[in-house]
């Protein structure tokens, strides 16, 4: 009997948990499993990027599990859903029986004027930063700049801000929201975060707007939306990411903001399941390494038939940030706080540098923010993600060494 092909778009991290996880419940002559990945590098753990910009990892590589073909380089331009095959770019035609999508996202480059090139590319000193391509390329650049400005404060832009200013130019972030990390803090949490930053000599500009860049052949400067212009020979475009789903489109599959999934991590077409951060389940697009991961699980246990009635429910991960002496943990509605029936409570201690948060919805744990101080972060989430009820006093939960 033939084993079952099983073809995977992507190699990145959920691709590589998937093979995992498929080659230790199923047998080598169960199934032929095959990667095929468009980056020329072997897995590896993205969240690591920034660490590896600063020089702290030099290998971030991931296992990937005996048995498996892997195909770097190899970019898939099209699916044949009728014939269960797959086009590559240099013209070849391969089989699957079952195929997953993993195709993850793709940086956001907002069209800003100036910044791009006649033919398309970015102006000479402006970087995205998603493979560790773009990480050499910007590590390269930064050991030769002595200003760079980050277009974006979210995760990425904090984190990769703080890497930057490690390798040398002065870094300011401009965030055209009004505070930084908008999509997870409340505006008191960040200006702690903003505080910190300042600190260790990272500019601030959250509520600005990049407007244009400027230079001729490569950036000058980064002008704002009030006319003024922050000098840069590097820029880094932190804007967010956008799932892959052209294929998946391109095929007829139902795609919305990510290529829809049920609970079987299944799409409309029949064997034929999507994961990680292109994969939309239940309306919602994780883009977090901890849900990638659980949908991996979730999908290789069912296709190696190691659990045939599992199913992926969601996932509730906390957004984490480790950049340098900058430690953030935060979950939940960063906007709970404005709704009456919730309760703030909040601890600061200025000299340690920590500012501590939790939002309460009666008895229960509806948010938190901890910065600078993570040892109740594992407490916290136990309480989080089981919905449990909050104990008497809810403060020595944030307290340091507490434990419930």
């Amino acid at each position: 009997m033939s084993p079952h092909r099983i073809a995977v778009i992507g190699a990145g991290m959920a691709a590589a948990r998937f093979a995992r996880q498929l080659t230790t419940h199923s047998g080598p002559e169960d199934i032929e499993l095959t990667l095929y990945g468009a980056e020329p590098d072997a897995p590896y753990n993205r969240t690591l990027l920034t660490e590896v910009l600063t020089g702290r990892y030099a290998d971030v590589d991931l296992p990937y599990g005996p048995g498996t073909t892997l195909r770097t380089g190899t970019e898939v331009v099209a699916l044949d859903t009728g014939a269960r095959k797959l086009v590559l770019a240099d013209g070849e035609h391969t089989a699957y029986d079952t195929l997953v999508l993993a195709t993850g996202a793709s940086p956001v480059r907002p069209p800003l004027p100036g910044s791009r090139t006649p033919d398309g590319g970015l102006l000479g000193g402006v970087h995205v930063l998603r493979t560790l391509a773009d990480c050499r390329r910007l590590a390269a650049a930064a050991a030769r700049a002595t200003r760079a400005v980050v277009i974006g404060g979210g995760v990425l832009g904090v984190s990769a801000a703080r890497a930057l200013a490690t390798l040398g130019p002065h870094v300011e972030i401009v965030h055209n929201e009004t505070h930084l990390m908008d999509r997870h803090l409340d505006a008191q949490s960040a200006a702690a975060l903003r505080h910190q930053l300042t600190g260790l000599g990272i500019g601030t500009h959250p509520g600005e707007e990049a407007r244009a860049l400027h230079g001729t052949g490569r950036v000058t400067a980064v002008e704002l939306a009030d006319g003024s212009q922050l000098s840069a020979d590097l820029v880094l475009l932190t804007c967010g990411v956008r799932p892959r789903t052209r294929l998946a489109r391109a095929a007829g599959l139902d795609v919305r903001h990510g290529i829809v999934v049920d609970d079987r991590l299944a799409t409309s077409a029949p064997d034929i399941h999507a994961l990680g951060d292109c994969a939309e389940h239940r309306g919602v697009v994780h883009g977090l390494a901890d849900p990638a991961w659980r949908q991996a699980d979730t999908l290789a246990a069912l296709l190696s038939g190691a659990d045939p009635h599992a199913r992926y429910t969601g996932t509730r991960p906390p957004t984490r940030l480790t950049a340098g002496p900058v430690h953030l943990a935060a979950f939940g509605d960063p906007a709970a706080e404005h709704h009456g029936d919730h309760e703030v409570l909040r601890l600061a201690d200025a000299t340690r540098g920590t500012h501590k948060k939790l939002v309460r919805h009666g008895d229960r744990l509806a948010g938190a923010v901890l910065l600078g101080d993570l040892t109740t972060l594992g407490d916290l989430l136990a309480v989080w993600q089981r919905d449990e009820d909050l104990p008497a006093d809810p403060l020595y939960l944030i307290h340091e060494g507490a434990r419930p």
